[in-house]
């Protein structure tokens, strides 16, 4: 029997590119199996990318973190570009009810953590969507372990990721593995450790992508 494909997504959870790249995978993955029904399904691992590895662990409030990146308070045509991307795949991103701007070691803990239960996309989705659409301050862990729970995870599980020194320190050094294999934005697609895409390219481009993997 073939072997599953085995897609790795280096991702960070408030990067709204990232979230936009996670759809049109969806997208690619599900004209995929309309293109090979009875196959191995691809499977997709979620590797951590930090934006802001040099955030402190309280993050920082968003209108002082868009000033120091961008030079003003406000995403403006920032915000226009990724709204109008987000909208061709169906999200609707709520950047203004952002109110602090995350170190997200502990929210990159929270998917590696669910890897064992099968949950990593689940956690990802709940995590962009309580960032973009909610405005979850992910430096509450009170919010994160809530965040794991809705996406299924044991709030055991969550609760400990959250506070696993040793897990922490594994996302930190997958973060500069990334950095030292190449990787410099996010989304990352590798498609069996062998080719990759960077950005939200779109689904057609996934797929084919897939497709010659």
């Amino acid at each position: 029997m073939t072997e599953a494909l085995r897609i790795d997504v280096v991702s960070d959870v408030v990067c709204p590119w990232c979230y936009v790249g996670k759809r049109q995978l969806e997208e690619a993955l599900a004209r995929w199996r309309e293109r090979h029904p009875g196959s191995p399904e691809p499977q997709v691992r979620w590797l951590p990318f930090q934006l802001n590895p040099g955030l402190p662990a309280q993050g920082m409030p968003r209108s002082e973190y868009l000033s120091r990146k961008f030079g003003h308070a406000d995403g403006g045509a920032i915000y226009a570009r990724v709204r109008a991307a987000a909208g061709q795949v169906g999200l609707t991103l709520e950047m203004e009810a952002i109110e602090r701007q995350p170190n997200t070691v502990r929210a990159h803990a929270l998917v590696a953590a669910a890897a064992a239960a099968g949950r990593q996309d689940a956690v990802a989705e709940e995590l962009f969507r309580a960032y973009f659409v909610e405005g979850a301050d992910l430096t509450d862990d009170t919010v994160l372990e809530a965040i794991g729970t809705r996406a299924g995870l044991d709030p055991a599980t969550a609760r400990d990721a959250l506070g696993d020194e040793g897990l922490l320190d594994e996302v930190r050094d997958a973060d500069t593995q990334a950095r030292e294999a190449g990787v410099s934005g996010v989304p990352f697609f590798i498609f069996g450790g062998k080719t990759s895409l960077s950005g939200a390219v779109g689904a057609a481009a996934l797929l084919e992508a897939i497709e010659a993997a």
